[in-house]
């Protein structure tokens, strides 16, 4: 199952002079990931490298922004995944210290930097949504609201014309139940709309 962040974490380490300011929080998309490092570049502009990875949408990314390939981004990316966390973005901001640290010292000081930020960390279980849209006579809006309540399903948007019209928000794998509660409780008349 995977995993998310309620909110942003952080780490600072020094290793021979350069100092690693790491941090993983939650986000939505890449889009999103790229204005978060962008805003770093406005906080940091004397930072010499600011390396990060992403989980999110199900696609991943890494950038080793100058460092050695293969020695930041795709090593911060490693510790994500073995964390099973999606939806996150983790950036390294480095200022250099003067002391070359090697390949090896460099996988080290960025996974560490990461690794050190999730220490402890609540993981919180990331629950896929769908929405569903139906609609049900008048008569059973009130057992389709309970039915909704017992299976988790978030109601939104209702609107009030001929019939009930209900929007809803339910994680994924409660929806193969729902349906057929619904069709059942309505003895058939509740009617699923495209996106069902």
């Amino acid at each position: 199952m995977p995993f998310t962040l309620a909110a942003p974490v952080h780490s600072e380490l020094v290793i021979k002079k350069s100092r690693f300011l790491g941090c993983v929080e939650p986000v939505a998309g890449r889009e999103e990931a790229v204005a978060r490092v962008q805003e770093l570049w406005a906080q940091h502009p004397d930072a010499r490298h600011i390396c990060w990875a992403l989980m999110a949408g199900g696609h991943s990314a890494a950038n080793d922004d100058g460092e050695p390939s293969g020695t930041a981004g795709r090593p911060m990316l490693d510790v994500l995944r073995h964390q099973e966390l999606e939806g996150v973005l983790a950036t390294v901001v480095r200022y250099f210290g003067g002391i070359k640290l090697g390949a090896g010292g460099l996988v080290r000081a960025y996974t560490d930097s990461v690794a050190q930020a999730l220490l402890g960390v609540e993981r919180v279980p990331l629950i896929r949504v769908q929405t569903l849209h139906v609609t049900v006579p008048y008569a059973y809006e009130g057992i389709v609201r309970r039915e909704f309540d017992a299976l988790g399903a978030e109601l939104g948007e209702v609107r009030h014309g001929a019939d009930v019209e209900m929007t809803l928000q339910v994680a994924e794998d409660r929806v193969a139940a729902l349906v057929p509660r619904i069709d059942d409780a309505t003895q058939g008349r509740a009617v699923w709309m495209p996106g069902a």
